[in-house]
């Protein structure tokens, strides 16, 4: 949740029609190739996890997930930030990420375009993560 008085500033233009992918350096987490192939994606390689959701942010990027696990404190302020500029942020299965919770572990995260989120999720998931968000994710 981000609180603030202000809207969110204008998302910067796509680049491409094609989405761009953002990935890490030295492999492609299997959600990502799931998503680039069934969305016909380009991949961009890139290093922290903090630089990767930035570049969506910045619109050099359209999609970023990661599906190996990180901690909490890897994430939480890039998910902040891309939050409160207007980006989707979330679950790989389009839960909401839960911090400061016992279990530091965190297993997957997505940032992406707004517009992007629902074909990402129904490339990941079909209509199943519907059904999941309509039963309040139990």
């Amino acid at each position: 949740m981000v609180f603030a008085t202000d809207p969110a500033p204008p998302l910067p233009p796509r680049r491409s029609d094609k989405p761009r992918i953002i990935t890490s350096r030295n492999r492609a987490p299997y959600a990502a190739v799931l998503v680039a192939n069934e969305l016909e994606c380009d991949a961009v390689r890139l290093g922290s996890a903090g630089a990767k959701a930035m570049a969506v942010v910045l619109g050099e990027a359209d999609i970023y997930i990661h599906d190996g696990g990180m901690y909490q404190w890897d994430s939480a302020a890039p998910s902040g930030v891309a939050a409160a500029a207007g980006m989707h942020v979330s679950r790989i299965d389009g839960s909401p990420l839960i911090y400061n919770s016992p279990d530091a572990w965190l297993p997957d995260f997505l940032v992406c375009r707004p517009e992007l989120a629902e074909p990402v999720l129904d490339a990941l998931w079909g209509d199943r993560w519907r059904v999941h968000r309509d039963n309040g994710w139990q």
